[in-house]
Order: structure tokens, then sequence, then C-alpha cells
């Protein structure tokens, strides 16, 4: 938008939600919010068993408590994250400060680029637990699809925590690129540009 800094338009401007909705970076990190849903709640839900002869529940991944509540924590912080930050997607145009809006950016690359990581090691982890479980824990299968949705929502969140953190620097880069273009051309004297563009007449 003309006028403005890192990929937002001029400060104090009107909010306009058909225009933040259509931003590439919100849309993902409404994605981000509802796989965070899926994979908390698929294993609240179904994700602890038990059996006639045990008195308690268990994880279904593997019989690993640790297993379940990685999944859990990352799915309900990062369910949190994305509400904060689409809180900050509203605010953003209200900043004033350039130095600001830069931290806000910064803080979003960096924060996307956590929640990537920890969503890879959440994937690895609930893949290798699931992978090595015992079918005889769960012989009539149980809660196997929301097993399974949970790891496959593990793994496309990587990729939704991913592309802010890219899209992010694309856009305060095109911001750079053009502050410099204009620079560039201010600093351009009239006999400069006159030489570059006719060489031939600027020899004796």
């Amino acid at each position: 938008m003309e006028g403005g800094a890192y990929g937002a338009g001029k400060s104090g401007g009107a909010f306009d939600p058909h225009t933040l909705v259509r931003q590439p970076h919100t849309i993902l990190r409404v994605v981000s919010w509802v796989f965070s849903i899926v994979v908390f709640g698929s294993i609240v839900n179904e994700g602890y068993l038990n059996t006639p002869s045990e008195g308690k529940e268990f994880c279904i991944y593997n019989r690993n408590p640790n297993a379940c509540s990685y999944g859990v924590a990352v799915g309900v912080f990062a369910f949190l994250t994305c509400l904060l930050y689409l809180a900050l997607d509203v605010y953003f145009p209200q900043i004033s400060s350039v130095k600001d809006r830069k931290k806000a950016v910064l803080s979003d690359i960096g924060v996307s680029a956590f929640w990537a990581f920890l969503w890879f090691v959440g994937f690895c982890y609930l893949a290798n637990q699931w992978q090595v479980s015992k079918p005889k824990d769960n012989p009539l299968n149980e809660g196997t699809d929301a097993a399974r949705a949970a790891i496959a929502f593990s793994f496309f969140s990587i990729f939704s925590w991913l592309f802010p953190a890219v899209l992010t620097p694309a856009l305060s880069w095109q911001s750079l690129t053009a502050a410099l273009a204009v620079r560039r051309f201010k600093d351009l004297t009239f006999q400069e540009e006159y030489s570059t563009l006719f060489p031939d007449s600027a020899q004796p």
C-alpha cells in the first residue's frame, strides 16, 4: 500500500475488515488456528484410552503421557498465539512509529519460525511414538483416526507457520527495495542520467 511501512498502509487509517481477511498472512494465521484446534482437540477427546483391567487412562501414543501432553500443550499455546497475532494484525495500521512496526514484524517472523520448529518436533515425536505403539494396547483400534489426524495436522502446521515467516520479510524487503530505488533516483543528477542514456555524446 502506498505511504505505508512494513506491508501496511499509512498509520491512523480506518480499520478495513475486507482488506484484513484478504491478506495472505492473515489467512495463514486463521488456518494455523484451525490446525491447532484439530491437534489438541483430537488428543483431548480421543487420545487417552483405558481397558477393563486397568483403572486409569493411558496415552494412545505408546502409553507415553509426555507425547499426549506435548501435543495438547503445543496445540493450546499455538491457538492462543494465533489469537494474539490476529489482534496485532487488526491493531497494526494504528501503529504510528516505524520502529514499533519494525518490532512487530520482527516478532512475527521470530514467533512464526519458533512455532514451525515446535510443530516439526511435535510431528516427529508423535509419529515416532505412534509407530512404536503396541497393537495389544488398543485391540479395538479406538481413537486411531484422531491420533493420525493429530499427527497429520502437526505436519501441516509446520508449513502454515513457516509461510508467514517467509511472507513477512518479503513484504518488508519490497518496501526496502522501493525506498532504495527512490533514493537512487534522487541521487542521480541530470548529467549522470544523460551520460548513461547517451554515452557517445559524452565523449569530446
